[in-house]
């Protein structure tokens, strides 16, 4: 039996007149600059936003993106209060530490788990603390180009982090490395991010999606 409009409101985690702040790095970014630090971008926060609004216009939710690509934990930690703290965000969204990662290959500048773990912390407190609800994306990896498999020993410990802040905030947790590397059985790696790291326009969507039904908002 199909359940009707209200029950599904009643199991979604978002209520009426929140709002909803995004960060992150690139992914999260996705090209907001380019239109206007207030814009949302062209990835799965816009994604999200314009789908969850046109679903529900009468609920009144704001949506807000503060990515900044390049960004890693310790960049989040540095400018938390001005791009995070000082919105008053019902609900913060975080997604990070691909960078955290890659940059031990492309510049050698490692970043050890357990400081990323700490700086991530450190924020979460923070934002805890000042009331917001919580949610936490995976940094995802896929196998493309294959070189990006080595990258999986410096990732995984990252992920784990992640994964017990969860826990121990708790914090909603969308699983996207699960989710993309399920996904790649029915579409090469390639076809959801070229490079194994920035998502595809699918990719963006499959992200909006993973993240909406983390929040109990039904397709």
């Amino acid at each position: 039996m199909r359940r009707c409009r209200q029950c599904k409101m009643c199991v979604m985690k978002i209520r009426g007149n929140e709002v909803v702040l995004f960060q992150g790095d690139s992914i999260t970014d996705a090209g907001r600059w380019d239109a206007g630090p207030d814009s949302l971008g062209n990835g799965y926060a816009m994604m999200t936003a314009n789908w969850f609004t046109a679903r529900f216009p009468e609920m009144g939710v704001g949506f807000i993106n503060r990515g900044i690509s390049g960004d890693r934990a310790r960049d989040l930690k540095r400018r938390w209060e001005e791009d995070a703290l000082s919105l008053k965000p019902d609900w913060t969204s975080i997604m990070i530490g691909i960078n955290d990662c890659w940059r031990k290959y492309d510049s050698g500048d490692p970043m050890r788990a357990e400081d990323f773990e700490n700086d991530c912390r450190d924020i979460l407190s923070r934002s805890r603390k000042a009331g917001s609800r919580l949610i936490l994306m995976e940094p995802f990896l896929l196998p493309t180009p294959p070189d990006r498999e080595a990258w999986r020993e410096d990732l995984d410990p990252k992920l784990e982090a992640v994964r017990r802040l969860a826990r121990e905030f708790d914090a909603v947790l969308v699983p996207l490395d699960g989710i993309f590397r399920e996904a790649s059985r029915a579409k090469p790696p390639a076809f959801w991010a070229a490079d194994g790291v920035h998502p595809s326009l699918a990719g963006h969507a499959l992200i909006s999606q993973s993240w909406l039904s983390a929040m109990g908002v039904e397709g």
